[in-house]
């Protein structure tokens, strides 16, 4: 069940009418199990999976609070920590390091027995791991109380807005959530379904439409020449940006409905000035996560020059990899890493040096050498293996060619050009925020406006979100 499907529009519409009709006491356990449904739409099994882990980490979690020894902490700490990482290696990675070594080993000529494993990838598993992991640590670190009633705690991990493609959410902001009392809000009821208004339209109009260019040129691109490739590249940029921000656009509206708040994931990023800022704006869970738990216990900005570009490095690579086992995450983790320790080394990173031109177009300059920097590394993102993306490069350069009409062209280029100009707009007059103050007849029409768009110029046969495979 994916959010631009009817059955996910049947199934939120029953659920929301559910919810509002119940006791508040009984809210949690409809969520639950609402989620537990959710989740069981994709492969039913893999739930067992994410309770054994959910248990493990709810009675980790108790026990380090109770207990006064450092020691046992940290070994309760570990254990729910690799239970997690496990769970996550079995499913995602094995099959990776085990292909890399049998292929050393018959580099050596070595016999090496062990198999591939037959196993599917569970629906977002990176994304609920870590928000497991995030839990135990500040449990751990003395930030977060353990959650004692099993069934919220459960929700915390399942709640199915956010359960399969983020936002990464912390305790801090959503356990007390499922505690309060939420009464039914007509504003925040329309709030809600504007903004899922926005997500599907970013969604179907644009990144479905886009995925339909880009995909029959990535899949055949040894048949491309380089102007098509280079358009493709483009275009893969926004469809990314408009699939995944679109999911969490519709993750947000679908949680305000109930009056859960989740956090912002994306904040305008290809208006970004440098890729310090980027990664500032796309995918903030993501990022403020690795910055807290990995790139701060580290030594982030504490240590010397060299330890704090090692740091850097380790800490994209592995974001990198977080998002797939291929070596094309880890390169585009890489290059994104390079150019940030690149940026820090010229002051550029936290103290952006003089500009020798007026402010607004250095600032312009900026925005466009960042935004084609992550355009480069997104041909390592989308290309199935290293050498492919190698070889789209390389057309892109050397095999320039026409560039055929395709009414696809206009119409993903009118999505885009509409994409953009409503995120400057929703920026800078903080319209999420503050759109109450705007009329009820413009925020109709607006509304209106989106919903014509989706069913009128909307992919009938979309696309699975890009961020679910993660």
């Amino acid at each position: 069940m994916v959010f631009n499907s009817l059955s996910f529009a049947v199934f939120f519409v029953v659920v929301t009418t559910a919810y509002f009709t119940l006791h508040h006491r009984f809210r949690w356990l409809l969520l639950l199990a609402a989620s537990c449904f959710f989740y069981m739409f994709f492969i039913p099994v893999y739930i067992l999976i994410l309770v054994l882990t959910i248990l493990i980490d709810y009675l980790a979690a108790i026990r380090i609070e109770r207990t006064q020894d450092p020691k046992h902490k940290r070994l309760l700490l570990g254990i729910s920590v690799a239970s997690l990482c496990a769970t996550l290696f079995t499913f995602k990675y094995f099959n990776f390091f085990n292909e890399n070594v049998a292929h050393v080993a018959s580099l050596l000529d070595l016999n090496y027995p062990i198999q591939a494993l037959r196993i599917a990838l569970p629906i977002g598993l990176s994304f609920h791991t870590f928000q497991g992991l995030s839990y135990v640590i500040e449990v751990y670190r003395g930030h977060q109380k353990a959650e004692h009633h099993f069934g919220i705690y459960s929700l915390y991990v399942m709640y199915f807005p956010q359960l399969v493609a983020g936002p990464i959410e912390r305790p801090q902001n959503m356990l007390h959530q499922f505690h309060e009392v939420k009464r039914f809000d007509l504003n925040r009821l329309g709030d809600g379904m504007l903004l899922v208004l926005w997500g599907l339209f970013k969604k179907v109009v644009v990144a479905d439409s886009l995925a339909l260019y880009v995909d029959a040129v990535y899949n055949a691109s040894s048949h491309h020449n380089g102007t098509t490739l280079i358009v493709a590249t483009y275009f893969f940029a926004f469809q990314i940006y408009c699939d995944f921000s679109g999911y969490s656009d519709i993750a947000r509206g679908v949680s305000r409905v109930y009056g859960i708040e989740l956090m912002k994931n994306f904040d305008t990023p290809y208006f970004a000035s440098s890729i310090s800022e980027f990664w500032s704006r796309w995918h903030i869970s993501l990022s403020t996560w690795f910055r807290d738990y990995v790139y701060i216990p580290l030594g982030g900005n504490r240590v010397s020059a060299p330890k704090q570009a090692r740091n850097i490095l380790f800490v994209f690579m592995l974001s990198g990899f977080w998002h797939g086992a291929n070596w094309t995450f880890l390169i585009w983790g890489a290059l994104h890493g390079i150019c940030l320790v690149v940026e820090r080394l010229f002051g550029s990173g936290d103290r952006p040096p003089r500009a020798v031109v007026p402010t607004r177009w250095s600032r312009i300059a900026g925005v466009l050498l960042t935004f084609h920097v992550t355009v480069l590394a997104w041909v390592f993102f989308r290309a199935p293996d290293v050498s492919a993306a190698l070889d789209i490069m390389w057309r892109i350069v050397a095999f320039p060619g026409p560039l055929f009409f395709d009414p696809i062209l206009v119409q993903s280029l009118f999505g885009i050009a509409v994409v953009l100009a409503l995120d400057l707009f929703h920026r800078y007059a903080d319209f999420w925020n503050h759109h109450d103050q705007y009329s009820i007849p413009f925020r109709f029409a607006y509304a209106l406006s989106l919903l014509f768009g989706v069913i009128l110029l909307g992919v009938e046969k979309g696309t699975q979100f890009i961020y679910f495979q993660f």
